[in-house]
């Protein structure tokens, strides 16, 4: 059993662009793993799409264009950051609580990524293996966060969220605004 939904990203009122029309995210959720798709249109040769230059499991990749998921068992505090930057590279935190930081788990299995971009349009595909967070984590119904940071060539950045609060803070728990059911054994 599976199912699909489809997410509306918002960019925060205070760094609006217009590298960016619209951003969705298409969420699928197996036993096995989370499929995200994340899509963004307009303007994106305007959008600094950094090339591949560090390793895998790199940290701060959110200080430039950026695709992000938070994962968390419904009615946990504790939570995992997923980092996916258009080259390739990836980052995963896990946090006990609100910004409460255990370490960067490179440790897990990759996530599969990949990308695609046009003038009009940048694919961001990531694949999480549910199982490697915890057992639980398979069947137990999640609480998600979707958001992305877009740097333009100018250098400015732009946040985006399924919600915002007055100032973008994708670790609150009101960003993890996508609910997944748990599914059965």
């Amino acid at each position: 059993m599976d199912f699909k939904v489809l997410a509306k990203l918002r960019c925060h009122d205070a760094t609006r662009t217009r590298d960016v029309r619209s951003m969705r995210v298409m969420v699928r959720r197996t036993k096995l793993e989370l499929e995200l798709s994340f899509r963004a249109y307009g303007n994106i040769s305007s959008i600094c799409l950094t090339p591949a230059s560090r390793p895998p499991g790199t940290v701060e990749l959110w200080r430039h264009t950026c695709f992000e998921a938070f994962v968390a068992i419904e009615g946990e505090a504790a939570y995992h950051e997923f980092n996916f930057a258009p080259s390739g590279e990836w980052c995963i935190y896990a946090f006990r609580a609100y910004r409460d930081l255990i370490s960067a788990e490179n440790a897990l299995r990759s996530p599969i990524i990949a990308l695609n971009a046009t003038n009009k349009r940048i694919e961001m595909d990531a694949r999480i293996a549910l199982s490697d967070l915890s057992v639980i984590h398979s069947v137990s119904p999640l609480r998600i966060g979707l958001s992305a940071i877009i740097e333009s060539q100018a250098g400015s950045l732009s946040y985006w969220a399924l919600r915002h609060r007055r100032k973008p803070d994708f670790h609150h728990a009101d960003a993890f605004a996508l609910r997944l059911k748990g599914l059965e054994y």
